[in-house]
């Protein structure tokens, strides 16, 4: 009874070890995944970077003042959590000594010029986060990047609202797969 404990304890350990073994390749990233995280910490660079001028630029005033806070807090959590998993997959996030990003002539000339773009950037934003829920393979990658895509959709509809639009947008936000939303952010880098 004894070695019939023994060996069977050998089997289940050998079956449990496998299991651990099969969930971790599982949780892998692929290669693809990997390149939307990369994506992804850009879009949040971009949008950090943005949000901070547009705070330093003392254009924004009440409401709009307090929705930039908030929505700087929410990149800067994003951030945060889209770097801990490309670590967690033995990859270095991009921080912001990597990128230098540039805007267009005027942008921070307003109010209305900071949240023209702001919008265009969310939009951007929201745009690459449902390109990555679409494509994705990695089930692990999936619910905190449709968390941070349901919290972009609220910066879109906050920003909305400031510019005199309504705070609800489109029923089905359009989807940016890879090379789109990565052209569309080629073209804030410097």
């Amino acid at each position: 009874m004894r070695r019939g404990a023994v060996g069977g304890t050998a089997v289940l350990s050998g079956s449990v070890l496998a299991t651990f073994a099969e969930r971790a390749d599982a949780a892998t990233p692929s290669d693809n995944d990997l390149a939307y995280l990369r994506l992804l910490v850009a879009a949040e660079l971009l949008s950090a970077d943005f949000q901070a001028k547009a705070l330093m630029s003392r254009r924004l005033s009440g409401r709009s003042k307090a929705v930039f806070r908030k929505m700087a807090a929410d990149e800067k959590a994003h951030y945060a959590r889209l770097a801990q998993l490309m670590t967690a997959a033995g990859q270095p996030p991009a921080t912001s000594a990597d990128i230098d990003f540039s805007y267009p002539k005027g942008s921070f000339a307003s109010q209305s010029s900071v949240l023209k773009l702001a919008a265009r950037i969310e939009a951007l934003v929201l745009g690459a986060y449902l390109g990555a829920v679409e494509n994705v393979e990695t089930a692990e990658l999936r619910l905190p990047i449709g968390q941070i895509a349901a919290n972009e959709a609220q910066h879109v509809g906050a920003l909305a609202a400031l510019h005199g639009g309504t705070a609800i947008g489109r029923a089905f936000p359009t989807s940016l797969q890879i090379d789109a939303a990565s052209a569309a952010l080629d073209r804030f880098e410097s």
